[in-house]
């Protein structure tokens, strides 16, 4: 009988564990930022779902950050931009 290598598909993640922002407790007067994955569509659902929140909560605006590609991820610079200037944040797939 010849022997058989069994390869573990578990992966390893180099990516630290972090805990999610505090939700904030109103959207009154806040601004809605939606960060595009560039995929077909998902800019239509993301400020459909924005615009619907500012209207309902009160939100002052919505405001859209891209990002070059579905599979590349979104910069520091960009996130840090986005957490200066928004009181929540959408981010999403679509086809």
């Amino acid at each position: 009988m010849r022997a058989m290598d069994i390869l573990d598909p578990v992966g390893s993640s180099a990516a630290a564990t972090r805990k999610g922002a505090p939700r904030p407790a109103s959207l009154q007067g806040a601004v809605i930022g939606i960060l595009d994955n560039s995929k077909p569509n998902a800019r239509v659902l993301l400020e459909g779902v924005a615009r619907a929140l500012a209207a309902k909560l009160g939100a002052r605006d919505v405001r859209v950050w891209r990002k070059p590609g579905a599979s590349i991820g979104a910069t520091s610079a960009v996130l840090d931009e986005m957490a200066a200037h928004c009181g929540a944040a959408l981010t999403a797939s679509a086809d």
